[in-house]
């Protein structure tokens, strides 16, 4: 017999979960000690739990396997919650373990005593539970697994008070085989198979598994073949994108766009994917942006994407057809004023092979899209959940799911300053991660904001919430401060050599780039425009904002 702890991290090791992100305290000791007998466990420490949440969730995007966490208590819990609300909307498999007081200690009301249950059930809808037997424990892990893994894929909660960690009395159990989902129903099938013939206007809206590998490639067999528009979340969980791979359209993040971008359509297919919504409410506009008319139809709901496009695929007889592939192409080296769109423009010209992008950038990375569309071939991790601060934490969970890959981080300025003790991670993991930290000394998103929800404040007491350059952040010695070297350029040409190095020499990096803000004043017009990808966009326009945030 061993102790709770033991039991519990073995069993997490049988069923194959790894990696376990820390930020612990007294009621996870025994957790703590029990990692130097279960050496199968690598234990990533941070400083924050929002990072530790956070970088579980990059962890399963890239791995489509939950790593788990360890939190301390309810406080804890309450640190990590905004990016375990961006896991549970990129839908993706995290074991969330908190440590809880002693069952006999609860009814003290220590300083620390709260209701994890409740908080929990706020990103943990389908799986809280708290362990009340040693013996018990490891089958109560086996449950967290089994409901994390899905499908759908899902923060599971499981609280684990102090003395079952501590007390003898369990075995690590297994986790029973899993099969795999089922495809979608044959009525379903034959449903979107109706749609997509030729003579109607169709679009697939993708999300999930549809947007990389298998699932990709399907979704554009199908495109080649019937002529039906991919289409992308607004936020995807994972993109896989870059030259030779389908070309798929997102959504724009503005509400008037999306509705552009679904006008004219007399069906959407839904793969993997919910129906568009606009992300916030504004007046006199639409929260739902399904064209009025249009008919919805949703091919997987909890199925297996792979089975249920190879299905459509089958029926419709297109399995030999060729998909429309993008292009190579990368644009040249940017020289001059280091700007916003000089960063992106550097990024996608030196972009390596097989790249973890994770876009954070906000206003500033608006041309990345367009710039990088011919690279080679790259992932795109983005903020699923809109809970900023994910930037960084994600950048770590990708690096250590995937340390033959190196990772960039675009990340804007106010939402680094939410979790950048992420920076003190990849310097101890000596992860592969390179930073572009975009200063516009500013919460540019919400400068955009404050006009499209119709309040009137134009004044310095309104625009002074929104400024962060006094003090200015030093972004560079703040990465020095916590182990990561860090570097400044000053032109466009200077960032592209630094970039290059960085990508060449193993280990972090970050990167600030001071550039002006892209968006402000008249260049407010132009919003619209550039928060859409770009490559979607009509020769012109996309010309027309690329002379507007281009060096």
């Amino acid at each position: 017999m061993t102790t709770g702890a033991q039991a519990l991290l073995r069993t997490l090791v049988n069923a194959g979960v790894r990696v376990c992100f820390t930020n612990p305290g007294t009621s996870e000791m025994h957790f703590v000690a029990a990692l130097d007998d279960v050496p199968e466990m690598r234990a990533v420490l941070t400083l924050f739990e929002g990072v530790a949440t956070g970088a579980a969730d990059g962890y399963a995007r890239m791995t489509g396997h939950p790593a788990a966490t360890l939190l301390h208590l309810g406080p804890g819990l309450g640190n990590g919650l905004a990016n375990l609300h961006n896991a549970r909307r990129a839908r993706v498999p995290v074991v969330n373990i908190i440590g809880d007081h002693a069952t006999y200690h609860v009814p003290f009301d220590a300083q620390l005593q709260s209701d994890i249950e409740t908080v929990a059930r706020n990103v943990s809808p389908g799986f809280v539970r708290t362990a009340t037997d040693t013996a018990r424990l490891p089958l109560d892990v086996v449950d967290a697994i089994t409901a994390a893994v899905g499908p759908p894929g899902q923060v599971a909660t499981l609280i684990v008070p102090a003395d079952l960690s501590w007390t003898e009395g369990a075995s690590p159990a297994q986790l029973p085989e899993a099969g795999r989902p089922p495809a979608a129903a044959d009525s379903v099938i034959r449903e979107a198979a109706d749609a997509l013939r030729k003579g109607r206007r169709t679009a697939m809206l993708l999300g999930g598994a549809a947007l990389h590998g298998a699932g990709l490639q399907l979704a554009g067999q199908l495109a080649a073949a019937t002529g039906v528009t991919l289409l992308a979340e607004v936020f995807p969980t994972r993109i896989e994108r870059g030259a030779g791979l389908p070309k798929v359209e997102r959504l724009a993040y503005l509400a008037e766009m999306s509705q552009t971008q679904l006008r004219g359509f007399d069906h959407l297919v839904l793969v993997d994917a919910a129906p568009p919504v606009s992300f916030f409410a504004y007046p006199g506009k639409p929260s739902d942006l399904v064209p009025e008319g249009c008919a919805v139809h949703r091919l997987t709901a909890d199925d297996d994407v792979v089975a249920s496009l190879s299905a459509l695929i089958e029926l419709l007889d297109v399995g030999h057809w060729p998909i429309d592939a993008q292009p190579a192409h990368r644009p040249g080296l940017p020289d001059g004023e280091l700007t916003a769109g000089s960063v992106c423009q550097a990024v996608a010209a030196l972009l390596p092979e097989r790249a973890i992008v994770v876009d954070e950038s906000l206003t500033s990375g608006a041309a990345f899209p367009s710039m990088s569309a011919g690279a080679p071939p790259h992932d795109v991790l983005t903020l699923t959940g809109g809970a900023i601060g994910m930037g960084l934490p994600l950048a770590v969970g990708a690096s250590v799911a995937c340390p033959d890959r190196p990772v960039i981080a675009l990340q804007a300025d106010g939402s680094a300053m939410y979790t950048m003790q992420a920076l003190w991670t990849m310097a101890r993991e000596q992860l592969d991660v390179t930073v572009v930290l975009l200063n516009n000394r500013s919460y540019g998103i919400l400068n955009v904001e404050l006009q499209r929800v119709g309040a009137s404040g134009n004044g310095a007491a309104s625009h002074h919430q929104l400024d962060l350059s006094s003090p200015p952040l030093d972004f560079v010695a703040l990465a020095q401060g916590m182990g990561v070297p860090a570097s400044r350029p000053t032109t466009a040409r200077e960032f592209a050599v630094q970039l290059s190095n960085s990508l060449a020499e193993p280990g972090p990096h970050l990167i600030e780039a001071v550039v002006p803000q892209v968006f402000t004043g008249r260049k407010l017009k132009a919003l619209p425009v550039a928060l859409r990808t770009m490559e979607a966009l009509p020769a012109p326009l996309a010309k027309a904002l690329r002379r507007r945030i281009a060096p």
